[in-house]
């Protein structure tokens, strides 16, 4: 029994130094730098804000530890549930028009057509176009009676919108240009997924006298659902975390009616000068998006 216990720790030593001679090792070693990056510029900032979340900091002073108020504070203000109405639209309007459009626009450049190559490439542009000069050039061509569009409205005899003054026209507007940034990259996915359906599946379908509306629906959805559900839920975290689109059509407005969380923790943060409230508001949209995918994930596995 000696002889076992004392051979033992040896020959753990000597399984680790095989490990490590036959190269096992070389792949965390070379994930090392990235994971420290990581921790350098994701985790310690994250835990940074999680401190000043429970803090009644400013951006001048540190402040003092003042427990869950900033969160209290923020469940009773007015701003939080507007802004998290308008998040919910905002997020679920983006998702369901992009994946709209996206899936019949790929489904159309899945088809063969003269010119597909020109036109995959022209509709990729709303989305590698920079945002601040798509949407600057979005407010041009809405922003007063003077614009682009009330122009052409006045030319049929229509009377001016104002698109980013009225409330409900406001929102509109700030969806509609979110989901044209956005498209894009739901369509390119999408194409990706139907490219890499199996033909046979569909001869298959043809062959039980499947129509086309039959097979898209009992063959193309099941077969890109997975990669459906990741998309959307990638858009669902973009559109709650966008911050360029409403803060450079409206910054909010009017009366509050465009604001979202992030426009909100912004908002508190450099013109109230409230660092612990604005914390609190990232972390309160952090785990409302993780229980929104923990929710769908868990779907998922189970369907």
């Amino acid at each position: 029994m000696s002889l076992v216990t004392e051979r033992a720790p040896y020959a753990g030593r000597a399984s680790v130094r095989q490990w490590w001679t036959n190269g096992n090792a070389l792949p965390y070693l070379l994930l090392l730098p990235s994971v420290v990056v990581i921790g350098v510029v994701i985790l310690i900032p994250f835990f940074e804000a999680l401190q000043y979340s429970f803090t009644n900091s400013s951006l001048l002073e540190a402040g003092t530890f003042v427990g869950f108020d900033n969160y209290t504070k923020l469940l009773s203000s007015k701003d939080f549930w507007n802004a998290f109405r308008f998040s919910v639209i905002f997020a679920l309007a983006n998702v369901v028009g992009c994946y709209i459009l996206g899936l019949g626009l790929a489904l159309l450049m899945n088809m063969e057509m003269p010119f597909r190559g020109f036109f995959r490439v022209a509709l990729l542009l709303p989305w590698i176009i920079p945002s601040v000069v798509s949407i600057v050039s979005w407010r041009w061509m809405v922003a007063d009676h003077n614009a682009v569009f009330n122009q052409i409205i006045q030319l049929f005899g229509g009377r001016p919108i104002f698109f980013l003054s009225n409330n409900d026209w406001a929102q509109f507007t700030v969806v509609l240009i979110k989901i044209w940034r956005s498209f894009p990259f739901m369509m390119l996915s999408l194409l990706a997924a139907l490219q890499g359906i199996d033909r046979s599946l569909y001869e298959a379908a043809a062959l039980d006298g499947a129509t086309k509306w039959k097979a898209f629906w009992h063959v193309t959805l099941p077969q890109i659902r997975d990669v459906s559900i990741v998309l959307c839920l990638l858009m669902t975290i973009w559109s709650v975390n966008d911050f360029d689109t409403p803060f450079l059509l409206t910054q909010g407005g009017p009366a509050n009616s465009t604001e979202n969380f992030v426009l909100l923790a912004y908002k508190y943060t450099f013109a109230r000068n409230d660092l612990g409230t604005g914390a609190a508001i990232s972390f309160v949209t952090l785990i409302i998006l993780m229980v929104f995918i923990v929710i769908m994930l868990r779907r998922q596995r189970e369907a």
